[in-house]
């Protein structure tokens, strides 16, 4: 495996480069977003750390634009911003997964590993298509009728949990662990507004209605006509 560095901390990335290659992981290295895409236009990796906080282009930046060029390559952030929050922009900007600092050299490892070998798996089953509502899990992009659908992390988090289980019933458990984490006690006001703000989006505006309320069951994505 070859795997792209994105860190601008000289120690950070020679901590790094040293521990993958002591896993028996090629590491190459680069200082800013810009020096990375052009590393990446110029020589093949199976994938790429990025540490979120770089000078100049952000690694969100960085990512999201390899995703608007439809460059699939597995990239793990790498932040000493560990919240939720944080880590669900990096999971919106395109990343395949999210590691908070302090990080162990082994965790590095296993992801890179497993992103690559999903990545390996299924390299071209990443549209879905639900009606006119298409869905690109390596982008992150969604549109409906050809018009992109921009939501926040947590509206999207509902919404990919909701495409990955079409025509089933997606419980509220379900949603409060996709978007808040599973020992976190939510309020239920708090599920209602997002869902409310992603029907606004992704709904109200067509005419054909995917997201459909079992009350007291939970959410379903499926095509319905507006009666």
């Amino acid at each position: 495996m070859r795997v792209l560095i994105v860190e601008d901390q000289a120690r950070t990335a020679r901590e790094l480069r040293f521990g993958l290659e002591g896993a028996g992981i090629d590491g190459r290295v680069a200082t800013s977003g810009e020096e990375a895409l052009h590393l990446l236009d110029t020589e093949r990796f199976d994938a790429m750390v990025v540490d979120v906080m770089l000078p100049g282009m952000s690694g969100l930046s960085l990512v999201r634009r390899l995703r608007d060029r439809n460059q699939t390559i597995p990239a793990v952030f790498l932040s000493a911003k560990g919240h939720l929050e944080d880590r669900l922009q990096g999971l919106e900007a395109g990343g395949d997964d999210y590691l908070a600092k302090p990080y162990s050299i082994l965790e590095v490892v296993a992801r890179l590993r497993s992103i690559t070998r999903r990545a390996q798996a299924a390299p071209s089953l990443q549209v879905r298509q639900i009606a006119d509502l298409a869905w690109d899990s390596q982008t992150r992009r969604i549109t409906r009728s050809g018009d992109r659908i921009d939501l926040t992390p947590k509206e999207y988090a509902i919404m990919t949990l909701l495409l990955e289980h079409a025509g089933e019933v997606v419980a509220r458990g379900q949603m409060v662990q996709a978007v808040w984490g599973i020992n976190c006690a939510v309020d239920p006001n708090a599920v209602d507004v997002q869902i409310l703000r992603l029907r606004r989006k992704v709904d109200d505006p067509y005419p054909v209605k995917l997201i459909h309320t079992l009350r007291g069951v939970g959410l379903v994505l499926e095509p319905r006509d507006h009666a």
